[in-house]
């Protein structure tokens, strides 16, 4: 299948979801699990996911860890914060309403008997 642009105002959401589902998480990880979970029609770049993870501990909606990778190496992990855990909701449900909302438009119209 053709990869697709991430909808706008959605790339923290699935970021934040996704760190959520897994607890502790480096960048390459949250990556490729978005592009696994989506089928590969969905694809994080590094130059839109870490300005992104960047901006969510400015926002204090995630910590991040530098833990050892193997010799010589290290990972930056990333965690949620309760303030990450209420803007997860908080984006879920806006989401939700917008997908809804759009439902309601391009669904066939019923046809009056």
């Amino acid at each position: 299948m053709d990869r697709a642009d991430i909808p706008p105002g959605t790339l923290e959401m699935l970021i934040l979801k996704t760190i959520a589902r897994f607890g502790r998480i480096h960048g390459y990880a949250i990556a490729k699990f978005i592009q696994q979970a989506t089928g590969g029609v969905l694809q994080v770049e590094e130059g839109s996911l870490y300005p992104a993870l960047q901006r969510m501990l400015v926002k204090g909606w995630v910590t991040a860890e530098w833990i050892p990778s193997g010799p010589k190496r290290r990972a930056r992990t990333y965690r949620l914060t309760p303030a990450g855990r209420k803007q997860l909701t908080a984006e879920v449900s806006a989401f939700t309403r917008v997908v809804e909302a759009i439902t309601r438009v391009i669904q066939p119209l019923e046809e009056a008997p």
